[in-house]
């Protein structure tokens, strides 16, 4: 999954253009995520010397980003061909309705999602493998 993910206020307290206090288990969880596959993007408005400061602290705390503030590493921004948004599954920023949730939340959220779709994958291979069990023994020799 490719996981878009705000800086100030999402993995850092909001301190801009400062670099705020460490969220709870922000690094913890975005390592986890990664270990699981996902591919995480730094979405931010941070630019310039802001940015670099962000993703060098992100980069002291353990997290590398698959890419910051563009779809992937090698895109290059040309604001008559590509737009500045982001292309992700899920977002996760202080900015949503409701503000930001908490880290051991979106925690949570997404691995009942993973493993909900865990379940549900051994469950269609299970019915295929029975179906297709079946279906053989209809055109069995006897």
């Amino acid at each position: 999954m490719i996981i878009a993910v705000d800086f100030d206020g999402t993995i850092v307290e909001h301190k801009y253009p400062r670099i705020g206090k460490t969220k709870l288990f922000a690094f913890e969880t975005l390592k986890q995520l990664q270990k699981q596959g996902h591919q995480l993007i730094l979405w931010t408005y941070r630019a310039g010397e802001e940015l670099k400061k962000a993703v060098e602290f992100c980069k002291k705390n353990g997290i590398e980003f698959y890419a910051v503030n563009k779809n992937y590493k090698e895109e290059i921004f040309d604001e008559n061909n590509i737009s500045r948004k982001i292309y992700a599954d899920i977002y996760i920023d202080d900015r949503n309705i409701g503000g930001f949730l908490g880290w051991s939340k979106i925690w949570k959220m997404l691995n009942k999602s993973e493993e909900t779709q865990n379940i549900i994958t051994a469950e269609k291979k299970l019915i295929k493998t029975d179906f297709s069990q079946k279906f053989k023994g209809l055109f069995r020799k006897k």
